[in-house]
């Protein structure tokens, strides 16, 4: 079953979807080869709110039964079933638990009757389908509180709704994702902070800050070890759940990233020992051809390879990114980057990734370390030319010691093309993005964001490393496949789902695949 919208989608198999048109109507179809997409089996028409978000319960969901919740502007969420055609419940109708806008909603994995809503307020509230919302606001008790969150208990003499109540960081909380495993919640929120909690015993794991602006999007790696944000700062950041770190980032958007998604069909792990690289094309291109194991082959090899640490695997993730500059991204998260080695000399010159750009101002394209620097070197940009001095010797408790430490890209990966039209190209209207800003020019950093925590204070720090303190990815490919901003991105085995604010839903075929939607 699979839903779509202007604003999101929402997957599994190959069913149904949902669309959002003119943020007004909600339109639900079935998709097979022989479907008549003119002749939605659910249409509903909404008059002084719009839907924002929806999520199907995926745990429920039947040939004659699915469950929908659906976000809406003004506060509240609808669970329905477009099957039946049926309305089930309407939740914060009165507006009594938050009057702000829905800015996502979602099953908790594996129930089928608690679902989590988070507001522009930055609350989010956990809510059971079985229970009522009350006629009169809600009074709450301190559960916990920590650093930058509080969670609250609903008072009450009868179980009612919102059973808890989030309240997290400062602005609004713009998107959050479960583990797959579901014990773990990752929240991005406007201040800039993805936040990881542990879900069941409400606790922080760790906390990571953009280089600068709010974090809109977030998601996890399909074995649960790393998250993907994107936000304002136009960058994806990669952070190592086990290590609590970024691990690195990647430049190729020109305006705010609105969707980050990892493929898990095309993840590669290897078993054995991690191959050398000479450095050919061809050797390069064989390793970037889109896989073609199943998802849950996937899963299990990801899943050997955290049981079984005295192996080493060659492994590479790919994720995906969309933004407001209308472009698709893909990246690959490869070893070199993950497990980074030292390299033999201390002494060495690497590429710049963004030297077919206008570079920033101050930024060099060179590098060169001494043994005498207090600074940590420059970490290698992935994705960049080779480089020629490359060590894989190391016992694994020295990489995981030196993990924070430089290391070097072990092979090239496809470079962008036409990166030079961005000299000609009109810079996005607000003028935040990565081309006008040094790497080092944090006097300017600071000019962004006026919150509470002082960004000068976190830039530099493991919260929020500076730029030449981590790697930086290319992407793949970088292409512009919108005339609007776009605001969707599924990775599915036979093609990749895009949708942009025009409520265009688009699917890509994979190289290789035909695109079908047979049930």
């Amino acid at each position: 079953m699979w839903a779509g919208s202007s604003t999101s989608i929402s997957t599994r198999g190959s069913a149904r979807q949902s669309h959002e048109v003119g943020r007004t109507e909600i339109l639900i179809s079935v998709l097979t080869e022989a479907a008549d997409l003119s002749k939605p089996i659910d249409k509903r028409i909404y008059k002084g709110t719009q839907p924002t978000c929806h999520d199907f319960n995926h745990l429920t969901a039947t040939a004659e039964s699915v469950s929908l919740l659906v976000g809406f502007s003004a506060g509240q969420v609808q669970l329905i079933d477009p099957i039946k055609k049926e309305t089930s419940k309407l939740f914060n109708e009165e507006r009594l638990i938050d009057k702000s806008r829905v800015t996502c909603v979602k099953w908790v994995p594996g129930s089928e009757s608690l679902f989590l809503v988070a507001h522009s307020s930055g609350n989010m509230y956990l809510y059971n389908v079985e229970h009522t919302c009350g006629t009169t606001a809600p009074h709450y008790q301190l559960l916990k509180q920590g650093e930058s969150f509080a969670v609250h208990t609903c008072k009450s003499k009868s179980t009612r709704n919102p059973l808890l109540k989030w309240t997290v960081g400062e602005g609004a909380l713009n998107e959050f994702a479960f583990s797959p495993d579901g014990k773990f919640l990752a929240c991005v929120s406007q201040d800039g902070f993805l936040r990881v909690f542990n879900f069941d015993s409400v606790e922080l794991h760790g906390t990571m800050k953009s280089y600068f602006g709010g974090l809109l999007c977030v998601c996890w790696s399909p074995d649960g070890k790393y998250i993907v944000t994107g936000g304002e700062d136009d960058l994806v950041t990669v952070w190592s759940f086990v290590d609590c770190r970024v691990i690195a980032r990647g430049h190729g958007h020109k305006s705010w990233v609105s969707v980050v998604a990892f493929d898990p069909y095309t993840t590669s792990v290897e078993e054995g020992d991690p191959m050398e690289f000479s450095g050919s094309d061809e050797d390069f291109q064989d390793l970037l051809h889109f896989g073609r194991d199943r998802a849950n082959s996937t899963q299990s090899r990801l899943s050997k390879r955290n049981s079984t640490d005295s192996r080493p695997v060659s492994v590479t993730y790919r994720f995906g990114s969309v933004g407001q500059d209308t472009q698709l991204c893909l990246w690959d998260l490869t070893e070199d980057i993950l497990f980074p080695h030292q390299p033999l000399s201390r002494a060495r010159t690497h590429t710049n990734v963004m030297n077919a750009t206008s570079p920033p101002a101050g930024s060099n394209g060179n590098s060169v370390t001494t043994p005498g620097n207090s600074v940590p070197p420059p970490l290698p940009r992935s994705n960049s030319l080779p480089h020629s001095a490359v060590s894989n010797a190391g016992s694994k408790s020295s990489v995981m010691d030196g993990a924070i430490a430089s290391g070097v890209s072990k092979f090239a990966t496809l470079s962008l093309h036409d990166r030079k039209e961005r000299h000609h190209e009109k810079d996005h209207k607000r003028n935040h993005s990565m081309g006008h800003i040094s790497s080092k020019s944090s006097d300017k950093l600071n000019l962004v964001t006026k919150t509470k925590t002082d960004p000068a204070k976190t830039l530099g720090t493991p919260l929020c490393p500076r730029m030449e303190d981590v790697p930086l990815l290319e992407p793949l490919i970088c292409k512009k496949i919108a005339h609007e901003r776009l605001t969707v991105l599924i990775f599915l085995e036979d093609c990749i789902v895009t949708a942009c604010q025009e409520g265009f839903i688009c699917t890509w075929g994979r190289p290789g695949k035909v695109v079908s939607f047979n049930p």
